[in-house]
């Protein structure tokens, strides 16, 4: 598993991850990676392969093993045993990881396995889920074939050191995610909704965050406002909000991006204030910077986004300020 290169033609590269693509299976991109998939209508058999985008990772090998289990797997289906776990190998500068369990979905059953590749800052995953036995060979022959680049992102975060010293805080950050409502038949299924996160940092000392959800299984839009100042001390940023509203707003028929009326505020909104540890990271290949803000507990603006010790990461992606994908509900006004 991702030990070594081969020297196939038919060798395929996915960012990170180098692959052979079995006879009969299709690919096709999603946010964030690429997935190969080969069904039976007939027999309602299927295999999936994932393989995701390296992202930026400030989390041990393990850590990221168990977040990418929750995510990419306890996400999508019903996982309750614990994986079984391979011991760990060390290749091209990257720990490797790898386990696998069995996995229920609706009716059908299955086995799921995730290998997790962490280093130089970065992790990167591949899923392979089946509920049948009949491409076993197949599956083996796709695992066998993977492999990973060398890593050298320590040297390239050396390289660009100075951007990443110089990226400024100032500006917009956002973290944009797709709904999906599980997995058949190999394939994810996108429902539409989408859940949204955005920072603006200015450089007079103020920040304004906002949030939109629009989920399918979800009777109302959610919508979070909060503005206050900001301090830097060090490699940590305090948030101090001085106002803040949460509100959940009807839904509009047949439109994801329509604003219905205000249903009701939410009761348990809070102001906090919140002290996070923060960082750049930029990568070989990607000249996008990303902004990671971890604490030590879930935040009332952010909720939940970290692994069973309790840390939480949260990670936004810059981007311009004008191209905001979240709009604000009738009437309302920001800074």
């Amino acid at each position: 598993m991702l030990l070594h290169y081969t020297t196939t033609a038919q060798k395929k590269n996915f960012d990170v991850v180098s692959y052979i693509s079995p006879k009969g299976w299709q690919q096709q991109p999603f946010e964030g990676g690429i997935q190969l998939t080969k069904t039976d209508k007939a027999t309602g058999d299927y295999v999936i392969a994932l393989i995701t985008k390296a992202t930026a990772t400030t989390a041990a090998a393990n850590e990221n093993f168990s977040i990418e289990w929750d995510k990419l797997i306890k996400g999508a289906v019903q996982a309750k045993d614990a994986p079984a776990m391979q011991d760990p190998v060390q290749n091209n500068g990257w720990d490797i990881i790898s386990g696998t369990a069995n996995y229920t979905d609706g009716e059908q059953k299955g086995v799921a396995t995730l290998i997790t590749a962490t280093g130089g800052g970065q992790t990167a995953s591949v899923v392979l889920m089946t509920n049948t036995d009949k491409y076993q060979n197949e599956m083996l022959a796709f695992v066998n074939s993977l492999s990973l680049s060398a890593n050298t992102n320590a040297n390239q975060n050396s390289a660009n050191n100075s951007n990443t010293k110089n990226a400024s805080i100032t500006g917009m950050w956002v973290f944009y995610n797709t709904e999906s409502s599980g997995i058949s038949n190999g394939i994810p299924q996108l429902t539409g909704g989408y859940m949204r996160r955005e920072y603006v940092f200015y450089q007079d000392g103020t920040y304004m965050f906002r949030a939109k959800d629009w989920l399918v299984y979800v009777k109302d839009i959610l919508f979070v406002y909060e503005s206050g100042t900001y301090a830097i001390n060090g490699n940590q940023i305090t948030l101090t909000p001085k106002k803040g509203k949460g509100e959940w707003w009807s839904k509009v028929p047949n439109n994801t991006k329509a604003w219905g009326k205000l249903a009701r505020a939410s009761a348990n909104y809070k102001l906090e204030k919140t002290t996070y540890t923060f960082d750049f990271a930029q990568y070989e290949g990607n000249d996008e910077i990303t902004l990671l803000l971890k604490t030590s507990k879930p935040t009332e603006r952010e909720g939940k986004d970290g692994d069973k010790t309790g840390v939480q990461e949260f990670r936004y992606k810059s981007r311009d300020i004008k191209k905001s994908l979240i709009d604000n509900p009738p009437g309302f006004k920001t800074k």
